[in-house]
């Protein structure tokens, strides 16, 4: 199972928003600008998080995006898959042998756990500077 740009980026834009705040929108120039990434690619995928309900945008001077739904309402999950589509840890189902195929869908089972268990705010809430050394 490999996540792409997409996928990381999408949970980038996502926190980013958790981060912002519910009332007040954050410009997609303002999280490339924070995270150092291409506004370009961030515009492409802001519209499949729209649709699909993760993200609202407001017009106006100070526009922008917020969260469709409270943090605590989205997963990982949601926004990996809507991004990536479905999640497999192994690709194709052929394995002949059943103490595999049980392996594999032991380690399927525990990333969707995963994935499902996490919340969006868990993920704004998580200390993104690292270590804290105290003198």
């Amino acid at each position: 199972m490999k996540i792409s740009t997409k996928g990381r980026y999408g949970l980038t834009i996502m926190i980013a928003l958790a981060k912002g705040g519910e009332l007040k929108p954050m410009s997609l120039k303002k999280i490339a600008q924070l995270y150092d990434l291409s506004e370009h690619y961030l515009e492409q995928l802001i519209a499949p998080l729209r649709n699909g309900g993760l993200v609202k945008s407001v017009r106006g001077a100070y526009g922008g995006y917020k969260l469709g739904r409270p943090a605590e309402e989205i997963t990982a999950g949601d926004i990996i898959r809507l991004l990536e589509g479905p999640l497999v840890v192994v690709e194709g189902d052929n394995c002949d042998e059943v103490t595999k195929r049980k392996l594999w869908d032991k380690i399927q089972r525990a990333v969707d756990d995963v994935l499902d268990s996490t919340t969006l705010k868990d993920l704004a809430e998580e200390d993104d500077t690292g270590y804290m050394f105290y003198i």
